[in-house]
């Protein structure tokens, strides 16, 4: 019989040259179990998708019981779904007045994508500016707001009147001008090895799109619902965007994008022409039911969010002093342990997952390695996950 590792290379597309190869039985709370049994501590939480770790009982619950009750019924935007409305009920409580519009879709991909139509539908402009670094997803809009060149270049020609600027610089800023559309900004710079935006970045931005009529678009993909230590990342900078993403933790663990926006924005979908966005699959029944139960879940359990910070810290602390650590950035557990060379990167990562720790890398600064587990994890858990991150250090 072929084995599952043979017919997972030979019968899927692949992403690198190069898989970690790890075999996957079940998951549990912040574990990865292997067919042999072996438990793999998730430091990485699916890439900020797992916030409440694997196999949640109140977000498995809520999916058994939409399963039974139905799935797909229509295309995005014509049938009521309750779990639909219902999350984005939850979701529009808790943002600012002018996000009050949400529209459902698949991913963080599309999210943009969709983001980046409702910008150029607003205000009747076409150019977009986006920053050095970023990384917004892999579709052919999405691609054409990335900061880098090396993903993207042998997929030209991609959309026009793209510009970048540097992360928190506030000279950069000037590029904005009357006859921009939109900025689009990661609150954190997640795939540059977790950067915050500057408080003088952002208010600036805030301040020269107001001044030029241009939308502020936020990419909380990765950041949002907790991550950072606070529910979203901009609210520890009380800047406010016109339109805001959301994917990943967005979901509870199922497939599901968001973008949010004033009611009078979103609006601009439905004529001239209608169905100015179509999606299939966005806001799936199953999906909102999952991000329902999770969202209640953060809103609910306070501590959840409340003990981040702590736990943050105690990363640092048990992490910080070991000699091929040369610093460690981010916020809340959304960190970013920075190594000697690329080369101690890529051997720490297969070394780790030896000692029963999964981690990895970033598109954008390959000297640093990623650490965002699940927010359930606790201290004693936090100890144990730096032990054997620790071991594997002393073996590379």
């Amino acid at each position: 019989m072929i084995a599952q590792r043979q017919l997972f290379l030979q019968l899927l597309g692949q992403t690198s040259p190069t898989p970690l190869m790890l075999e996957v039985e079940r998951a549990q709370g912040i574990y990865m179990y292997t067919p042999e049994g072996k438990d793999v501590i998730d430091l990485i939480s699916g890439v900020s998708v797992s916030n409440l770790g694997h196999c949640h009982p109140r977000v498995v619950a809520a999916v058994q019981q939409q399963v039974a009750t139905y799935m797909h019924l229509m295309v995005y935007g014509e049938v009521v779904q309750s779990p639909q409305v219902q999350f984005a009920q939850l979701l529009t409580s808790i943002l600012p007045d002018n996000l009050q519009s949400v529209y459902l879709v698949n991913s963080g991909s599309e999210a943009i994508e969709v983001a980046l139509k409702l910008a150029k539908r607003v205000s009747g402009r076409r150019k977009m500016v986006s920053c050095y670094n970023a990384y917004h997803g892999s579709t052919h809009g999405a691609l054409s707001v990335m900061g880098g060149t090396e993903f993207k270049r042998n997929y030209e020609p991609l959309l026009p009147e793209v510009s970048h600027i540097h992360f928190n610089s506030l000279a950069d800023i000037e590029v904005i001008q009357s006859d921009t559309a939109c900025v689009l900004v990661e609150v954190m710079q997640g795939e540059a090895g977790i950067v915050p935006a500057t408080q003088e970045f952002l208010t600036a931005l805030r301040q020269k799109c107001n001044k030029t009529g241009t939308l502020l678009i936020f990419d909380e993909v990765q950041t949002a619902f907790g991550r950072t230590g606070k529910m979203f990342a901009f609210e520890h900078y009380g800047v406010v965007p016109d339109i805001i993403c959301f994917a990943k933790g967005l979901g509870g663990g199922m497939p599901m994008g968001a973008v949010v926006s004033s009611k009078r924005n979103m609006d601009c979908f439905t004529h001239n022409p209608v169905l100015g966005h179509i999606t299939t699959f966005g806001g799936h029944p199953v999906s909102a039911a999952a991000g329902l139960a999770s969202l209640r879940e953060l809103v609910e359990n306070k501590s959840l969010i409340g003990d981040i910070e702590h736990k943050s810290q105690l990363f640092i602390s048990l992490l910080k002093h070991h000699k091929a650590i040369k610093s460690i950035q981010g916020r809340g557990l959304f960190l970013s342990v920075e190594l000697a060379s690329r080369d101690t990167v890529f051997a720490l990562i297969p070394k780790a997952l030896e000692h029963g720790i999964l981690t990895d890398s970033f598109l954008f600064c390959e000297t640093h390695i990623r650490i965002a587990p699940p927010f359930i994890i606790t201290e004693s858990e936090i100890h144990e996950a730096c032990r054997r991150l620790l071991c594997a250090l002393d073996e590379v």
